[in-house]
């Protein structure tokens, strides 16, 4: 049971939990950002800020009875509904999002526009080498071949050279390659 700012309890998780979709929408990640009586503000994801989108949601929100206002801002992807404040109410508007394709979700992890237009490029590059190759060779692959490479031509030239190596580093390594050979979802108790 999750709580508002003001601490009282509200049953938005078990409602979010029994969510049925009765439309096939393209999902559309939504996080709740606030909820205090008699008001609810939500962000919608950077990718689906479109008035035409979000105006769809103001329309079929301000048909509800007992909502006095929705506002939004399309900038920033906030969608303000104020209501009378009855749990009844926020139900039915929760109910009514998750119906016309709203997933709740955790938006905040959003990537900048340089890391995106660099990670878009390498992607790019990536497609046209694999497509060059026959799908035989692509990045995934050549990039830790390379390092390999380095790494042996650096044992060849000056040895191995253990003692230069910070023990915390062996002990990071030790760890690091322990989780990722073994997998993260690895970790469940039976």
């Amino acid at each position: 049971m999750l709580t508002n700012s003001h601490g009282n309890p509200t049953n938005i998780a078990k409602l979010l939990q029994q969510a049925t979709f009765k439309t096939t929408l393209k999902p559309l990640p939504t996080q709740i950002i606030s909820n205090t009586p008699q008001r609810l503000r939500l962000r919608i994801s950077p990718r689906h800020r479109h008035l035409r989108e979000m105006q769809r949601i103001v329309n079929i929100l301000k048909a509800q009875p007992n909502i006095r206002e929705v506002r939004i801002n399309v900038n920033s992807g906030s969608v303000v509904v104020n209501h009378d404040g009855r749990q009844a109410t926020l139900e039915n508007i929760l109910s009514t999002l998750l119906e016309i394709g709203v997933s709740f979700t955790d938006i905040t992890a959003t990537k900048s526009e340089a890391a995106k237009k660099v990670k878009g490029a390498v992607v790019n590059f990536n497609k046209k080498f694999e497509q060059a190759t026959s799908g035989e060779v692509d990045l995934r692959f050549l990039f830790p071949l390379g390092l390999s490479l380095l790494a042996v031509r650096q044992i060849l030239v000056k040895g191995w050279q253990l003692e230069l190596i910070p023990w915390y580093v062996l002990a990071w390594y030790s760890f690091d390659s322990f989780i990722k050979l073994n997998g993260a979802n690895d970790w469940t108790l039976d």
